[in-house]
């Protein structure tokens, strides 16, 4: 279908969170504070598990990938979120709409595999604590952080050339702070039951599938720390988890409540923060998170800086 009587549309206005200025500058300003934290932060983890030869492990090399899939997440929507929030006309073309969408998918499939491959290292770290270095040995680290940043692809080229391909004849004004999916294919002028059942079944293959894979990871897990005799095991053993849990959480407790509905009869305001809470907000805590609940993390972030203090009384 072309637009017979309509033209095309070559650009969106991107509706965002408010129209009122003095709203717009206090968002900026907080968002602002948020980003940067979150690149700090995430840069952070990523610096410290490369220098400290203690953090040299499966566990800290797949979080150092989490950390730099999380600065690429929120570089695909923040910055442009940021220069909205101080611009009058919030427009973003065509082209421009499909390559956000395209990145945003990409990256945010390639974090449900991370994930995923995260909660297999700790199985086998709590469940096979023997063989650990043998299974888990750099070729296959290598490989599964490959794997989980390339099963982005597949989805991201299908789920944004399909969706872009449709007409877009009439309203151009998507009511949401980026190019996500369920905004954008509201403006559709043709029917798009098709793409919304294969919209659902790339959800459920690209969300639902990795989660399925990290709880049986953590039903396994839970039996083997529930089996320890030891109280102090079971208590050392559940706190390199729980970290991975509440970011598993945080990231699919949202998401979920976005993709599989893609239409739902959700406020627009409701389905703006719920995507601010996985977009942006999410990206900022797991470096905290990480840092706070991780002994071995603040002990190495505490020698990094010991090194930079004594390097400077050195020169001095």
């Amino acid at each position: 279908m072309i637009c017979e009587n309509h033209t095309q549309v070559t650009e969106f206005i991107l509706r965002g969170f408010t129209n009122k200025p003095e709203m717009q500058v206090s968002l900026f300003v907080l968002f602002l504070v948020i980003y940067t934290v979150t690149l700090l932060g995430n840069f952070l983890i990523v610096t410290v598990s490369i220098m400290d030869p203690a953090l040299q492990t499966p566990m800290y090399f797949f979080l150092r990938n989490l950390s730099l899939l999380e600065v690429c997440f929120t570089l695909v929507m923040v910055p442009k979120m940021l220069v909205d929030l101080v611009s009058q006309r919030k427009s973003i073309s065509f082209v421009g709409c499909g390559i956000q969408m395209y990145f945003f998918f990409f990256f945010g499939s390639s974090e449900c595999f991370l994930l995923s491959m995260m909660a297999y290292d700790r199985f086998v770290a709590i469940c096979n604590p023997l063989r650990y270095s043998v299974i888990m040995n750099r070729s296959l680290c290598l490989w599964m952080a490959v794997g989980s940043w390339m099963s982005g692809v597949p989805v991201s080229m299908l789920q944004t050339a399909w969706l872009m391909a449709h007409p877009f004849c009439g309203p151009s004004t998507i009511d949401h702070f980026f190019c996500d999916g369920p905004p954008v294919l509201k403006l559709v002028t043709e029917d798009t039951t098709m793409y919304e059942m294969q919209a659902l079944a790339s959800t459920l293959l690209f969300i639902m599938f990795p989660f399925s894979l990290i709880l049986v990871s953590y039903t396994r897990i839970i039996k083997t720390i529930l089996m320890m005799p030891s109280a102090t095991g079971r208590q050392k053993a559940f706190s390199t988890c729980s970290s991975h849990l509440i970011v598993v959480s945080l990231f699919y407790g949202t998401a979920s409540l976005t993709y599989l509905r893609p239409k739902s009869n959700q406020s627009p305001e409701s389905k703006k923060l719920v995507s601010l809470s996985y977009t942006v907000i999410t990206p900022m805590l797991n470096p905290i998170i990480y840092s706070l609940r991780n002994n071995e993390v603040k002990g190495a972030v505490k020698r990094m800086i010991t090194r930079k203090v004594l390097q400077k009384l050195d020169v001095l």
